[in-house]
């Protein structure tokens, strides 16, 4: 054999790399006719799904909601949080499907400070803030010096700042937006020191103070009985409802309408007045 009529000499690494383009190009004819690319989670009819919720008196509401749910075809399991900042970081990782614990200006400052994208899907349940003592049995009975607890949180604590506000306590700045805090504060006519405490103290700190600003699933927790309440904030038009919330882009999924169903029915309503006993109203 002459060198004329030898092959060519291919090194070993050119043989390699035109073995492996041609095994690309292969695989991406395959994925191109055949295989498509997975979808995003909350783009899938779910069967099942991971409801984050507080502790306490509404397991036994999502007991009776996670039955409705079962009876649509759709498994509930609720994953219980002991505190407000956990539920929307967990949904925001995809670790749960969706919560429900907190209202509009809660998320709204969740989002603002976080980031998250989450939206609201379908209202619960309303619980009007109040003003709690031990020590009077009126407002006009505070003393001058009066100590008096809020929740420290940016939503909660501008909600308690518009109770005492309401009851001519204290005058807030014009133009005071709903994150109001103690430095909004115009005008305090009986000198009052307003105490900012967690939003889980705050009622189990009424015996120390002579008022303290609690919301309602915190004074059940904390022993507060209905005539512990010398003053409530409005129900009408109240921004507070509480609802369910998902990741954006989740809100028209099937399995969302079906867990709002699951919950806004008279079977569950029924339970969450037995549950709250006239201190929640149902918010649908």
């Amino acid at each position: 054999m002459t060198e004329l009529t030898k092959p060519p000499h291919r090194p070993l690494a050119m043989a390699i790399s035109r073995r492996a383009g041609l095994a690309a190009i292969i695989a991406s004819t395959i994925a191109l006719i055949g295989v498509a690319p997975p979808a995003p989670a909350f783009a899938q009819d779910k069967k099942a799904i991971k409801v984050g919720i507080i502790s306490g008196e509404d397991e036994d509401v999502w007991r009776v909601v996670t039955a409705q749910a079962a009876e649509k075809g759709l498994t509930i399991e609720t994953v219980v949080f002991n505190d407000y900042t956990q539920p929307n970081e967990a949904l925001e990782r995809g670790e749960i499907d969706a919560n429900a614990f907190q209202h509009q200006p809660y998320l709204d400052n969740q989002i603002k400070t976080q980031g998250y994208h989450i939206v609201q899907v379908g209202y619960t349940g309303v619980w009007p803030i109040g003003l709690y003592s031990k020590k009077y049995a009126k407002v006009a009975d505070l003393p001058e010096g009066a100590i008096i607890g809020v929740p420290n949180d940016p939503s909660n604590e501008g909600r308690a700042l518009r109770v005492l506000q309401n009851e001519g306590l204290i005058k807030l700045k014009d133009g005071t937006g709903i994150p109001a805090t103690t430095t909004d504060i115009a005008e305090n006519p009986k000198t009052l020191e307003i105490k900012e405490l967690d939003a889980g103290i705050v009622g189990r700190s009424v015996d120390d103070l002579d008022a303290a600003v609690v919301n309602t699933d915190w004074a059940l927790k904390s022993g507060l009985r209905p005539e512990n309440r010398i003053a409530q904030e409005p129900i009408a038009d109240n921004p507070y409802r509480n609802f369910i919330a998902v990741k954006a882009g989740a809100e028209s999924e099937p399995w969302v309408k079906t867990l709002v169903e699951s919950y806004q029915n008279d079977t569950v309503k029924a339970e969450f007045e037995r549950v709250y006993k006239g201190t929640g109203l149902s918010a649908y």
